[in-house]
């Protein structure tokens, strides 16, 4: 790797997360920023790591400045734009030592990495920038492994769901191993998902190839807009011409749940993923009613409010833990 090289480009990343954090960013800037990412996709996971960084260097008032919500109440409107102004020239003024950190980490990353562990809360949605430029995004209630070797990148899908945004690099392949299944891709968009049964893969952009790891010859590739359901040892769903749903399916990405002819069952489960509070359908002749419907991933209430107003049932929310729905 090129190491002058390098340096330049964490030199100009810093200077367009500086101007980022103005408040003069034009659209000559971000047309400026696109075509610096276009010259070599890699800048991409540099940009992100040092925004992080940049990001974690606002930590506030320091302990003596903090003050009680009623002193905070108290407090003269005119003096926070200037104590914001204050912690923000801090933060430029640490930028060199941030963007030296970010870059010595890239650059670490870049020709051998220790494998990194990954996981979300119930509830929780992580997008993760990683160092070969590469971006995942992590549903609720997930772990996982990253590894970015030499001759390939790999990640281990311990449970949960993860999406994946492949930075192009023919020479490393990027591969997803999720128990005995196994999805290969090179550049390309794709999620993951165990689940009881088998592992889901739903494709957004490009082509991923499906392999059990148990060397029993089975494989399936898949296109953008195709999703597939595959266990060591059979292949037990597979849908084409699925890319307006694989779009819901993957609307978690942006904290919603997409129901397009969902059984209240399946829903429910949906929702049981995200929150503490479980919806239980106390009623098994409801269970496979059919809903329609998009809703915030954290408000099972509104969503069992919805299914009372539908389908006429009733909801039982007395108890802090669980909502019960039924006839």
């Amino acid at each position: 790797m090129n190491t002058r090289l390098m340096e330049h480009d964490r030199d100009e990343a810093a200077a367009f997360i500086a101007r980022m954090d103005g408040d003069n960013w034009t659209d000559i800037d971000e047309a400026a920023l696109q075509a610096w990412f276009d010259e070599n996709p890699v800048r991409r996971g540099l940009l992100l790591r040092m925004q992080a960084e940049w990001m974690t260097l606002d930590t506030g008032p320091a302990p003596a400045e903090r003050s009680t919500p009623q002193t905070q109440a108290n407090d003269d409107e005119d003096n926070a734009p200037q104590s914001w102004l204050s912690r923000r020239w801090n933060r430029r003024g640490l930028m060199a030592g941030a963007a030296a950190s970010a870059a010595a980490l890239y650059l670490t990353f870049g020709v051998a990495a220790a494998p990194s562990n990954y996981e979300t809360r119930v509830g929780e949605i992580r997008r993760l920038p990683l160092a070969d430029g590469s971006v995942m995004t992590m549903n609720s209630g997930s772990q996982l492994t990253v590894n970015l070797e030499k001759e390939a990148r790999r990640v281990e899908l311990a449970r949960g769901e993860a999406w994946f945004e492949v930075a192009k690099d023919t020479t490393r392949p990027f591969l997803v191993a999720a128990g005995d299944i196994q999805v290969r891709a090179i550049g390309t968009a794709f999620s993951v998902r165990r689940r009881e049964t088998g592992v889901e893969v739903l494709v957004t952009e490009g082509v991923v190839e499906m392999t059990s790891r148990l060397g029993n010859g089975l494989r399936l590739t898949l296109r953008a807009g195709e999703r597939a359901m595959l266990s060591a040892n059979a292949l037990m769903d597979y849908k084409t011409d699925q890319a307006s749903g694989v779009d819901r399916a993957l609307a978690w990405r942006s904290g919603m749940i997409d129901l397009d002819g969902t059984t209240l069952s399946g829903a429910a489960a949906e929702f049981n993923r995200y929150n503490r509070r479980q919806i239980v359908i106390a009623d098994t002749t409801i269970a496979s009613e059919q809903f329609d419907g998009l809703f915030r991933v954290n408000d099972p209430e509104g969503f069992s409010e919805a299914v009372k107003a539908s389908l006429d049932v009733s909801v039982d929310m007395s108890d802090p833990y669980t909502i019960r729905i039924h006839r």
